[in-house]
């Protein structure tokens, strides 16, 4: 499944409030973080917001300025993204202005939910039934899978951040902070209670855009079991980009590996050939960094671009073994060993007998195959 990046972007009051209990909504960005919120618009291939965001605040969601809408469409793209919204219940006004403005809309809900949408909404919003429930998981493995979209810009309301959130789910969050309080114990959280993924966020950016801060986060902390989140592949991306930095070799693979505590703390990385060892594996060369006595390496996840060694000549013991004999449980490949050099190698499957639980994130193979090129037949090169 292709899920595409997720966006979570809203603007908060300095107490965490998304809006107060008037009548009227509470502006809390102004002129020049209205124009970055469209700016990030124009850059989406589908906005998403819930039901109660579209029946508390009747939005358009379109791309404001006319240059980007050009550009848009002299890119190849629709002059606006995708619009889309889920509801379980299918309980929607069909007068709102996000069905009759833009371009194209798809609405998600349950079985029970498309027969009444079906017989309310115009008859070109697309209805995509997912059974008895929703479920986001499914929501995003359609839009990529089927719709195409690889950016999906989220703008709430605050029910649909928080199970994106919690789910992992989430790629990245974009948060404008106001510089006022609300201070309504009824009024609109951006989060709500539940369980989060453990551990701190990375901060990736921080700046002023008028009166308001932006504040860009990334979830840090590995899934767990062979479910894969946001941050496993955020963490696989940079092995395979650990792996592009490996010196070239006609005799072995280039590859790049992470080990990442299981409250995202980065405990070691690495790549083929580093420091000058002509046969060092990237996996191995990782776990050489840390002291075998570590207790966060039973819950740590090894992200590798290519699926750990099972045979090797260079060395006694394969990077699968390394793995075990280190206590990791969890690892997360891109790429399945083809049989350039060892035939039916299998790492994952080796692995898996012995208890690890191995997930496979197709999306970044073509990442990982990249620095490999060259040794690569032609049928592998797409």
């Amino acid at each position: 499944m292709a899920h595409p990046y997720v966006l979570l972007s809203a603007a908060v009051s300095l107490d965490g409030f998304l809006d107060d209990t008037g009548p009227e909504r509470l502006l809390l960005s102004g002129p020049e973080d209205f124009d970055r919120v469209d700016e990030v618009r124009a850059d989406s291939d589908a906005i998403l917001v819930g039901a109660g965001t579209l029946r508390s605040d009747n939005p358009r969601l379109l791309v404001a300025s006319a240059e980007r809408r050009a550009a848009r469409v002299a890119a190849g793209r629709p002059e606006h993204p995708l619009k889309v919204t889920v509801s379980a219940s299918g309980d929607l006004d069909p007068t709102a202005r996000f069905w009759h403005t833009g371009g194209a809309k798809i609405a998600y809900t349950t079985d029970e939910g498309a027969r009444r949408l079906r017989e309310l909404l115009p008859t070109d919003v697309e209805v995509a039934p997912l059974g008895p429930a929703v479920e986001w998981a499914v929501v995003l493995a359609h839009l990529g899978d089927v719709k195409g979209v690889r950016r999906l810009m989220v703008e709430g309301g605050g029910h649909v951040h928080t199970r994106l959130l919690q789910q992992g789910l989430a790629d990245e969050l974009r948060l404008a902070v106001a510089p006022l309080f609300v201070g309504e114990a009824d009024a609109p959280r951006m989060f709500g209670p539940g369980a989060y993924p453990p551990g701190r966020m990375r901060l990736l950016e921080t700046r002023p855009v008028g009166d308001v801060v932006l504040l860009r986060y990334v979830p840090t902390a590995p899934g767990t079991g062979r479910s894969a989140v946001a941050a496993d592949r955020r963490w696989l991306r940079t092995a395979c980009e650990l792996a592009a930095q490996c010196p070239p070799s006609r005799t072995a693979f280039s590859v790049g590996a992470v080990i990442v505590a299981a409250d995202g703390t980065e405990l070691a990385r690495a790549h083929s050939r580093e420091g000058g060892d002509p046969v060092v594996h990237a996996e191995e060369a990782a776990l050489a960094k840390l002291d075998p006595a570590d207790p966060r390496l039973a819950t740590a996840t090894v992200y590798s671009s290519l699926e750990p060694c099972t045979r090797r000549a260079s060395r006694p013991a394969p990077c699968a073994r390394l793995i075990l004999d280190a206590g990791v449980r969890r690892v997360v490949t891109a790429w399945r060993e083809p049989d350039t050099f060892v035939a039916s190698a299998d790492g994952s499957g080796a692995l898996t007998a012995q208890g690890v639980d191995v997930v496979l994130l197709p999306e970044c193979e073509r990442r990982a195959k990249a620095p490999n090129a060259h040794l690569l037949s032609p049928p592998d090169r797409s």
